[in-house]
Parts: C-alpha cells; structure tokens; sequence
C-alpha cells in the first residue's frame, strides 16, 4: 500500500504544450512501463485561466471536481462536484478553464494496452522539443530542414518525443465522455455497518470503476480484495489506517497483493474510489 497527503505531496506546473498555468500536487504515481501505469493528482488552475484545443489521447482519464466549473468542450462543462469519465480515442476540448478551477484529476493507460506517459517522461519531452520548435495555443509548431512548417497537437507531439513513434488510438469504444452526477445516485449499505458505497459506473472490458465510499463516524471500512489496483482519496473526514490518522486529500494506492485493509473513520467521511483496468 502506497499514501501520499497533498500537504507532503510532490509539486509541479504541468502542461507545458498548453497555454496557461495549471499547478498540481502529484499524489500517486503507478509504474512506468506498465499498461496501467498512471497518475493521481490534484491541480488548481492558475491566474489568467488555462487552455487546450479539441484533442484525445491514447490513454484514459477520470476527473472529479471539487471546486468550481470546469468547461471541458465549446458549450459543455462539469459543474462542481461531478465525476467525468474521458475515455482514450474519444475527442474533448476546446477547454478554457477558469482560475480557481480545483480538480482531482487520475490520468491512466486505457483497456488497449497503450499505456500512459508519466509526468517526467513528458516533460523532458517537452524540453527537448522546445529546442527545435515552439508551443503555442497547444499546437507545436517547427521547420524542417527545408524550411517546411509543421503544426502538430501539443500532446501528439511530446508522446513522439518521448517513445520514438507517433501515438496510434484504438477504435474509440465509446462516442462520447461520460458525465456523471453523484448527487443523483443513491447511496447502498454495505456488509461493513455504519459504511456505504455509490458505484457511479464500470467502463470497458477490463472493469475500469468509480464511485464513492461513505463512512459514519466511528465506523470502520474493510477494503477486503481487489483484482486491480485501486485508488482512494480522502474528500472529507478523516480516518486511521495502520495507526496513524490521514484528512482530507489524502490518497491510497491498494493493489491485490494488500489484503485487507482497514479504514477506521474518525468522523464522518466521504472517499472518493477509482478502480484501474485489470490486466
């Protein structure tokens, strides 16, 4: 078991292919290489907003947001407090997020094995790109040998960067994101007593999950067997596990060689679950 607190976690201003300051906390990290490699963080937008044109990727993404409204496609947006699905192969954007806009945010390697570039690995793309061309309303944009101009997405090209090879997408399985308001779900008792669960929905043929997990206080949460990994963040309360006491924005990384692992509440609390592909 992995845990990272936002007050420890590790900082950073990502996007450099984008316009804008977006400042995250990089709470948990998976394994480069592997399919379901990821990243879980929490970002703020910064002064004067942030933008990225219509894009995809080859890799899936689940947003959560906690604070504010984040307009993710020309006319459409997640009101706070709404979870997103972005599958991999499927187009979003143009985004113009407004400063203050406060998102959980796990970026990972989708049901077609692609996989996911890690914060470090884009970024020293970026760098190296920055060399011979420039970025510029997320477009990158460089002169060949012949003087020749070539725009290419920001995203596409930094992933070039680092692997050596254009991305390639699988066949989008789904037409669209997937918007999903937690409010309108009911909230179902579990085995544990005085603990809840929300599952908000299930994506793919490998399983990918979320929802919500409700503890009262003094009750205690038995997280007994997972085929996958299986990511918690902490979006109120405050619980004990293994003796020591974590509060908001805290987050847990449970893989299927954990066990069992207790989550005794302190008051009440509310945890935020996302379950990554099993492969």
């Amino acid at each position: 078991m992995k845990i990272s607190e936002k007050a420890t976690a590790e900082s950073g201003i990502v996007g450099t292919m984008r316009e804008g300051v977006l400042a995250q906390k990089f709470l948990l990290t998976g394994k480069n290489g592997s399919p379901n490699n990821y990243l879980l963080n929490v970002g703020r937008t910064g002064a004067g907003g942030w933008t990225a044109p219509r894009h995809r990727h080859n890799f899936d993404q689940i947003r959560y947001v906690l604070r504010g409204n984040y307009p993710y496609a020309k006319g459409r947006s997640m009101p706070e407090g709404w979870v997103g699905y972005f599958p991999e192969s499927v187009h979003y954007g143009p985004q113009d997020r407004p400063e203050g806009l406060e998102m959980v945010v796990c970026q990972f390697g989708g049901a077609s094995g692609h996989g996911f570039l890690s914060v470090e690995e884009r970024e020293a793309a970026n760098i190296e790109l920055a060399k011979i061309g420039e970025f510029k309303n997320g477009i990158f944009t460089y002169y060949d040998e012949s003087g020749k101009r070539h725009n290419q997405d920001g995203s596409e090209a930094c992933f070039e960067k680092a692997m050596g090879r254009k991305p390639t997408y699988s066949r989008p399985r789904y037409d669209d994101l997937i918007m999903m308001n937690p409010s309108n779900y009911e909230w179902i008792s579990t085995e544990d007593t005085g603990v809840f669960r929300k599952d908000l929905g299930s994506f793919t043929e490998r399983n990918t999950g979320v929802g919500f997990i409700r503890l009262e206080a003094d009750a205690t949460y038995h997280d007994r067997s997972r085929d996958s990994i299986e990511l918690l963040f902490i979006s109120q309360g405050r619980v004990e596990v293994g003796g020591q006491e974590y509060g908001p924005h805290s987050a847990f990384e449970l893989t299927p060689e954990d066990g069992c692992v207790r989550f005794a509440a302190r008051e009440e609390t509310e945890v935020f679950r996302i379950k990554l592909p099993k492969f």
